[in-house]
């Protein structure tokens, strides 16, 4: 009778141990590929502990890693799950990713009008984070539209539709959804080693041929200065393309917020107003200049200008509206909020701002905008909190508008009008209003390639 021998763990091959692989980290010392990957593989079966995990990531944090080892800890994670392959889905797979800003629904516009352009878009989307809102909360305000589903289906409906919006499958990527929670709660989320391998290890997992990264920039964003987004972008983009995929990133102003609504319904009905020909100036000229460099990553464009005309012909001829009617019933969504949003959730009340002052709109400072949406129940304050899908906030004027003394200057969307009375002096205080006008600065800021 034969005995199973036990195969021994990647651990216990290793020429140090992991506390002494975390002394090496803290001390600046550069681990090599073979022991990320057993870390990693250690963490996901338990073998590494959650306090020691911690530990890494602060001692990464501080120390941070070269490109050799961010590279090997992004490849080590995204092999911790399952790896989808779609080869066998004919045409060019590509997705689009944003570090996340306030008033950020492009992805609910952008994913039609490119599939509609010929492409395929397995987008795996997140919730919201802090002062920023996120894609799968906005979805979840169509009313029966799921975010949760499993491989197959997700792989079919990549087949039959050519588009996905989805949140992260328990299969994809593990080793990031508990490293990442651990990071949340011991102030090691801003490290760009960390943020590069959270984002690609999970995007690497979906089978795409290229990836568009929004690397937001400003007081609404992670990244406050021009400086630390081109770092991550450049991060990012040398990690995806040693994956063997065709990446780049864009950085754009979040200062103000984008677009006039801040919430879950009214992000979601502007985001349609899009597929319609119409939307918000930034808005629009966001997703067009995402839109762009995909279709010029998947070689079906050759320069800019062919791209953005593709991307208008389908929202005039109406194939982005209809693939998101495609996408929502699939999804077990109301495809008709699509082109009537009056049946997305509503608050019962809009309570006026009136603008203190005549002038010109100088700056909304986009992070106070967005925790006060979070403040009235469009956001989360812990990880097991409901959002509202029908409250939020309605600008209406943006930087660069005219304003007259009692005009009105933005909209609260609340339940009951003493939740809006709660916040009103924070809004008013986010504006800033001179007697000068200031145009405002172009909205993408650089592309990066390499």
């Amino acid at each position: 009778m034969s005995k199973k021998v036990k195969t021994p763990s990647r651990l216990s091959q290793m020429a140090r141990s992991v506390p002494e692989m975390i002394a090496f980290k803290r001390d600046g010392g550069a681990l090599e590929a073979t022991e990320l990957e057993a870390l990693i593989q250690g963490f996901v079966t338990g073998e590494v502990a959650d306090y020691q995990m911690t530990a890494l990531a602060m001692a990464i944090f501080f120390r941070g890693m070269t490109a050799e080892e961010t590279a090997a800890l992004t490849l080590a994670m995204r092999d911790s799950g399952d790896v989808l392959d779609l080869s066998n889905i004919p045409g060019f797979k590509v997705d689009k990713h944003s570090t996340g800003g306030v008033g950020d629904k492009v992805s609910i516009c952008l994913a039609p009008m490119v599939t509609a352009c010929g492409l395929r878009v397995p987008m795996i989307s997140g919730r919201g984070l802090g002062h920023t809102g996120g894609t799968l909360d906005k979805l979840e305000a169509i009313p029966g539209f799921k975010v949760d589903t499993t491989t197959k289906r997700f792989i079919r409906q990549i087949e039959k539709i050519g588009c996905a919006l989805i949140g992260q499958t328990a299969d994809l990527a593990p080793a990031d959804r508990r490293l990442y929670a651990l990071r949340d709660v011991s102030a090691t989320v801003e490290s760009i080693p960390l943020i590069t391998a959270s984002i690609l290890s999970k995007k690497l997992a979906e089978g795409i041929d290229a990836l568009v990264l929004d690397v937001k920039v400003g007081e609404g964003a992670f990244m406050k200065t021009e400086k630390q987004a081109r770092e991550l972008a450049e991060s990012i983009v040398r990690v995806g393309r040693h994956a063997g995929k065709k990446v780049s990133a864009l950085l754009t102003r979040m200062d103000a917020p984008l677009g006039h609504a801040v919430g879950n319904a009214v992000e979601s009905a502007e985001a349609f107003a899009v597929l319609s020909g119409g939307g918000p100036d930034d808005l629009v000229e966001c997703t067009f200049a995402l839109g762009a460099e995909m279709l010029r990553l998947a070689g079906v464009a050759k320069s800019e200008a062919a791209a953005r005309k593709m991307l208008a012909k389908v929202i005039e001829d109406g194939s982005a509206a209809r693939k998101m009617q495609e996408v929502v019933k699939a999804q077990g969504g109301d495809p008709r909020v699509v082109l009537e949003p009056d049946r997305l959730p509503s608050a019962p009340h809009a309570v006026i701002i009136p603008s203190p002052s005549s002038g010109y709109v100088k700056s909304i400072n986009a992070r106070e905008i967005g925790l006060t949406a979070v403040h009235l129940g469009a956001g989360r304050t812990r990880a097991d909190q409901e959002v509202d899908p029908a409250v939020g906030i309605l600008l209406d004027k943006k930087p660069g508008d005219e304003v007259s003394q009692g005009e009105r200057l933005a909209r609260i969307l609340v339940r009951n009008r003493a939740a809006a009375r709660a916040v009103t002096g924070r809004i008013l205080e986010a504006y800033t209003i001179t007697q000068r006008r200031t145009a405002p600065l172009p909205l993408v800021i650089d592309t990066i390639r390499r």
